[in-house]
């Protein structure tokens, strides 16, 4: 059984204590928790760390592509593009409780927490609570998805991987975007209600970085659960390098991934579409 004073000797031992952490998470993967996925976050809180996880609400604010909103290489088929959208109508605001549930039990936990700072994103949000929540979020819009990834390198932050692997680091992202990229747009209501294009991640071989962090993690298991800690501004420095060097590395397994083939040749074409906004 993993305990809150598991959670703290675990953040000491990686001496992340009183530094702000990007959690990416499985609570399945550390076998059982005595008191849940609020004793992680409460755990992590308790040595001085604000926590920033990603609270996707693409489930509950997702509307279909406006016709005049659909710019080329945007890692979709338009046509193909169909479905239920649970977001027509809807509009969602930072004092949303509404998560995806394939966010996991610990994002959802630090959701629920009193004081806690949600980004103004309505499919991609990140939300933090501690001392640096404020900080870490504050500058999150629409079409600056990644804000406070870049926050959190700014900030001498850490991304921390509990029982998930490389493909989980949405801070990969960021990178390409740094390296040159536009990422992908997709869509949901503005505050007045109309439809606007706001900027996501994609798809991804983020497998393929492993030997590009090697030397920048440290492992440590807690319970059954296999944690990565990586530094982010430097994690951050090395992906950048690594796709300016290699696009292709950013591809997934399957070569007719279109998200992955248009992220390669660098994103939408944005020149010819208005924002809606």
């Amino acid at each position: 059984m993993v305990t809150f004073g598991d959670i703290r000797g675990a953040i000491r031992s990686l001496k992340l204590s009183n530094r702000p952490l990007c959690v990416h998470s499985s609570l399945r993967s550390f076998g059982w928790v005595d008191g849940s996925a609020s004793t992680v976050v409460d755990g992590l809180l308790a040595e001085g760390c604000t926590v920033l996880v990603p609270t996707f609400s693409w489930d509950c604010f997702g509307i279909p592509p406006p016709p005049d909103m659909q710019p080329e290489r945007n890692g979709l088929y338009y046509e193909d593009y169909d479905g239920t959208f649970s977001g027509i109508g809807r509009v969602y605001a930072p004092e949303s409780m509404e998560i995806d549930q394939d966010m996991g039990a610990i994002p959802a936990a630090a959701l629920a927490m009193p004081g806690r700072v949600r980004g103004n994103h309505p499919l991609c949000s990140f939300t933090a609570v501690g001392s640096l929540a404020e900080e870490l979020i504050f500058d999150q819009k629409p079409l600056d998805v990644f804000a406070p990834l870049r926050n959190l390198a700014e900030t001498s932050g850490s991304v921390l991987l509990m029982g998930v692997g490389l493909e989980s680091m949405t801070f990969i992202h960021l990178a390409e975007r740094v390296a040159g990229r536009n990422l992908f747009r997709r869509w949901a209501n503005s505050t007045d209600g109309r439809p606007m294009m706001v900027e996501v991640g994609g798809c991804g071989g983020f497998d393929n970085f492993k030997p590009i962090f090697a030397s920048l993690m440290r492992e440590i298991r807690v319970g059954k659960s296999v944690w990565l800690a990586f530094p982010a501004r430097e994690t951050l420095e090395a992906a950048t390098k690594a796709i300016r060097e290699n696009p292709n590395i950013t591809h997934c397994d399957n070569p007719h991934c279109g998200r992955c083939n248009d992220a390669v040749k660098g994103g939408p074409i944005l020149t010819t579409v208005r924002s809606g906004y």
